[in-house]
């Protein structure tokens, strides 16, 4: 069964459009992201345009993201207050990445902003991810081998405006969750992702916060920055299309219940595993569809 949309302006199976939200959404509970670094090269790769799928992914994350935060909060694995530092960095960044997002589309390079941004922050984060979690797993299975911190303080913990957040244990600088958060919100909005690929691991390792906590704690300042990035991409750049976001929700919502359930039975190290690789498989795929020579070649040119 296939279904016109009208701001992509191509038709897809409604089927498929589902069961894509669902896959997203599964992973969206599981690992503690957004799911748009998955979701918006994979509808760019079932030929939704760039610009239309950065827009309309942000809409879906926010579905997703509701629903996952809702099982970590039963579960007491949300910080508020770490949440809400970070979601006015978030605000910031992505209001202005909206205006970055339109001024590369009026110039006519959105398309390959969004493919090379991929393409550098997946693989960095992708590859030390993958890293440090190959040396957590082969720590754990050594005997008698002694677990290390995951963080170490340097001078960003002697920064100023401290605040106490005790559901994640810390005593730190405000300043730190806001950065992340407004650098993240950029992200968010030019490339339609939640920015779970890198808050997370920021989270963890530069502000020190508990894996548990930082999966609930992700999602819920994901839910509002993305919703931000919503209602400004759709008053800005009308690429929002509400048909296939609608169909995309469907399965999100269902999938992030289902992938909150199953983070509990992976450990914290395995988490970060599964998640680098996924983040480097995406991150080849898009190197090689901008490396390789296309199948069909044309150009355009003005006749004078």
């Amino acid at each position: 069964m296939y279904i016109y949309l009208p701001i992509a302006e191509v038709s897809m199976n409604i089927f498929a459009i589902v069961g894509l939200g669902g896959m997203v959404g599964f992973l969206s509970g599981l690992f503690g992201v957004g799911g748009g670094f998955l979701m918006t090269p994979l509808l760019i790769f079932l030929g939704i345009p760039a610009a239309v799928a950065v827009s309309t992914e942000a809409n879906q994350i926010v579905a997703s993201s509701v629903s996952g935060v809702i099982a970590h909060w039963r579960r007491k694995n949300v910080d508020f207050m770490m949440g809400f530092v970070l979601l006015i960095g978030g605000i910031i960044g992505s209001s202005f990445g909206v205006w970055l997002f339109a001024f590369l589309k009026t110039i006519g390079q959105i398309e390959l902003v969004i493919r090379l941004a991929y393409v550098v922050f997946l693989g960095l984060i992708g590859f030390l991810m993958a890293w440090e979690s190959t040396k957590a797993i082969l720590k754990s299975r050594t005997p008698g081998a002694s677990r290390g911190k995951l963080h170490q303080h340097n001078w960003l913990h002697g920064l100023p405006f401290k605040i106490r957040f005790r559901r994640s244990k810390l005593y730190i600088s405000a300043l730190l969750p806001l950065f992340i958060g407004a650098f993240v919100g950029v992200l968010s909005a030019i490339m339609g992702v939640g920015g779970g690929f890198i808050i997370v691991p920021a989270m963890i390792y530069v502000l020190g916060m508990p894996t548990a906590v930082v999966v609930g704690t992700s999602l819920f300042q994901i839910i509002f920055v993305t919703a931000n990035v919503t209602f400004l991409q759709s008053i800005t750049t009308q690429t929002v299309d509400v048909v296939l976001a609608g169909l995309l929700m469907l399965g999100g919502v269902i999938g992030a219940q289902i992938g909150s359930n199953a983070s509990s039975l992976l450990r914290g190290e395995q988490l970060r595993g599964l998640l680098a690789l996924l983040v480097l498989a995406v991150c080849f795929k898009l190197f090689m569809d901008l490396t390789l020579t296309p199948t069909d070649i044309f150009s355009l040119d003005i006749i004078r």
